[in-house]
Parts: structure tokens; C-alpha cells; sequence
């Protein structure tokens, strides 16, 4: 019977098995690779690029966001997907645009009133110190029988915290009770922590 030390100077890097790995980048893209052959330690190929929908991986979500939140008759909440989508516009009879995106350019500038102020999506921002600014437009779009629609990149974190004050400057509620109707109107609504505090502490 063969010692351990014996089994080990025998030992050839050939008895190997091949070691075959499955590889997903950042980018999504899946890959075999394998130890190549004599190679040194380490030392890998790439066998071939598999096919999409082979294997495991994370799946882009390129489906658009239309879901309007009528949180009030006048005041709509959505997306940029919405805000660029024409059948919804004119389905909820958009009258106004507040685009709160950064970087996202208005749809219709010939056909409705736009009021565009680009806050990035960051919890530091100051959200509160713009709602004077938003509630004057809303109100304008009021007072002409329009209706606004309210909208961000997603609609969920800036456009729906410009909702929440407004409701909260304008009709007195509380901040839960504010936030509660327009997470109803669209589920979808999550201020960033940074904001959700300042709406919690906003005295208007």
C-alpha cells in the first residue's frame, strides 16, 4: 500500500479533471471558461460565449412604466415613461408637466406647459427647498382647470416627495397621512431616506 508521500511525488498535474466555469460579468454576459491545457496555475480560456437565456443570470427590465397615481384629479404622479408616452398623456388629460428628472427632456414643449428643475436622486439634496417653487406651478395648472402630471425618473423618489409636501402645504396633512394617499395612488412611491426625514420634519 502506497504512503501518502508516495501517493503525492506521483502525483501528475494530467490526472486532473478539466475544471470547467460558469462566468456572468457586469455586463450580463455569460461565459464558459476552463483551465487551459499545460497551461500554467491560474492560467484560464474562454471556451465559448453562451447563448442568451442560458444558464443563470440577471434579466434587464426594459418594460415601460405607464402606471399613472391620480392622487388628486388635478395632480398626477408617474414616470418619465409616462411623461413620454402620448396615449397617457392625453388618456389623463395632461395639461401641465413638472419634470423633476435630471437629464430627462420634455416631450411636448409646443403643447403643454412645462416647468423642468433637474434635483438628483440623492438623500443630502435639499427636496423641501423646492416645493414652494412646484406647489406655485401646481397651483397654476389648478387655477386653469389643468391637470399636472408629476414626474421623475422612476416616480418614485423625487416626484413623489414634491407630492407629499404639496399635499402637506396645501392641504395641511400630516406627513403620514400624505405619504399614505400617494403611496396608495402609486404603490410604487419610495422617497430616499433623505428626504422621507425632511418631509417628516417639514413645517410648512
Amino acid at each position: 500500500m502506497q504512503s501518502l508521500a508516495q501517493e503525492i511525488q506521483g502525483f501528475s498535474k494530467g490526472r486532473l479533471k478539466k475544471q470547467i466555469t460558469h462566468v456572468t460579468t457586469v455586463t450580463g454576459k455569460k461565459l464558459l471558461e476552463r483551465r487551459r491545457d499545460g497551461g500554467g496555475e491560474g492560467e484560464v480560456e474562454t471556451v465559448e460565449e453562451l447563448e442568451e437565456g442560458s444558464g443563470c443570470g440577471f434579466v434587464e427590465d426594459k418594460s415601460l412604466d405607464l402606471q399613472v397615481g391620480v392622487v388628486r384629479p388635478f395632480l398626477l404622479l408617474g414616470s418619465q415613461d409616462a411623461a413620454h408616452d402620448i396615449d397617457t398623456l392625453r388618456r389623463y388629460k395632461v395639461s401641465h408637466v413638472l419634470n423633476v428628472a435630471y437629464g430627462v427632456s420634455n416631450l411636448l414643449p409646443d403643447q403643454m406647459v412645462y416647468k423642468t428643475l433637474q434635483i438628483l436622486d440623492l438623500p443630502e439634496m435639499e427636496i423641501t427647498s423646492y416645493l414652494q417653487e412646484c406647489g406655485s406651478f401646481i397651483d397654476q395648472a389648478r387655477e386653469q382647470d389643468g391637470v399636472v402630471l408629476v414626474h421623475c425618473n422612476a416616480g418614485v423618489s423625487r416626484s413623489a416627495s414634491i407630492v407629499i409636501g404639496y399635499l402637506m402645504s396645501r392641504e395641511g396633512l400630516s406627513f403620514e397621512d400624505a405619504y399614505s394617499q400617494v403611496k396608495l395612488a402609486r404603490p410604487s412611491t419610495h422617497p430616499n431616506p433623505g428626504f422621507y426625514r425632511q418631509l417628516q420634519n417639514y413645517k410648512p
